[in-house]
């Protein structure tokens, strides 16, 4: 197993104990109820898992919204979605992630998943983290994938590298949301206040991670447009093959989801995908999103 910085196999704080995956990134942790005061040294557990493992799991965590709002903030400040329609109701933190239709109208953001992506790359911060909880999972289909981005990084060829250097890309969200909106009938044109809030910005196609110092791509087949100072056809091409090496099979943890399970992900070292779920297997699940530093 390639972890994002190294552990023992299992580790164990006063109270909770860390259990990697046999896969390129994951863990679970055991012996934390989100009901419960977490104490600082938990938080300090979690957020080493966290930097560890890329993506940490914790089951049968049947909280509320104010809970989960909660615990998130104990990792950073917490960033709002710009679709403000797909807000739960009373709680602006909270993303929902849903194919659930009423009165012919989505309850949530039908495809949040439908390409890879790492959350929030589109913005001067982007996020540190997202913490997603299961509300109502189908009995099948649903899962999520995420990749590892310090292996895909570290496994390139050394020519790749090189001519990575220095290179910076461009993040947009109007990109990836006028291309989805072709493929699903739900998505209104934006706002002109909806795309003055979403700028487009610059970032290092290499990426520092603050807190491992560890080298990752920070491009993503979703919100990177281009890479800067690249002709189109060559920023394509380029642009492809790192994202056909970042999604190989040696970088992928497959989460089958279980009911309430809180998934916590690194969006700094990690990107994620997840499938549209056909509408008669019902899924929902709750987002919130920390908010990150300017990319070095």
């Amino acid at each position: 197993m390639t972890a994002v910085i190294d552990l023992p196999a299992t580790t164990h704080s006063s109270t909770l104990t860390i259990r990697p995956f046999d896969t390129p990134l994951g863990a679970e942790i055991i012996g934390l109820d989100l009901h419960q005061a977490v104490s600082d040294h938990d938080i300090a557990s979690i957020r080493g898992a966290l930097l560890a493992y890329g993506v940490i799991v914790l089951r049968d965590q049947r909280i509320t919204p104010e809970q989960q709002i909660a615990f998130s903030r104990r990792f950073g400040p917490l960033q709002e979605h710009v679709l403000s329609r797909f807000h739960l109701a009373g709680y602006p933190e909270i993303l929902v992630v849903s194919n659930v239709i009423e009165n012919g109208q989505p309850i949530g953001l039908v495809d949040a998943g439908a390409d890879w992506h790492s959350d929030l790359s589109y913005m001067p911060k982007p996020s540190l983290g997202s913490l997603l909880h299961s509300q109502e999972l189908p009995p099948e289909q649903g899962d999520t994938l995420f990749a590892n981005t310090v292996n895909a990084y570290e496994t390139l060829p050394l020519e790749i590298k090189k001519t990575l250097v220095g290179k910076r890309a461009v993040h947009s969200y109007v990109y990836r949301y006028r291309r989805l909106q072709k493929l699903s009938p739900w998505r209104a044109d934006l706002t002109q206040k909806q795309i003055d809030a979403v700028p487009e910005v610059e970032h290092p196609v290499i990426r520092t991670h603050p807190e491992t110092g560890r080298k990752t791509l920070f491009v993503n087949e979703g919100f990177t447009s281009h890479i800067v100072g690249m002709n189109k056809a060559d920023s394509d091409a380029l642009l492809q093959y790192l994202h056909q090496h970042t999604i190989a099979a040696k970088n992928i943890y497959r989460h089958h989801w279980q009911a309430h399970d809180m998934v916590f992900w690194d969006n700094r070292s990690t990107q994620h995908f997840a499938a549209i779920t056909p509408e008669h297997l019902r899924r929902t699940l709750y987002r919130t999103t920390v908010e990150g530093d300017i990319p070095e």
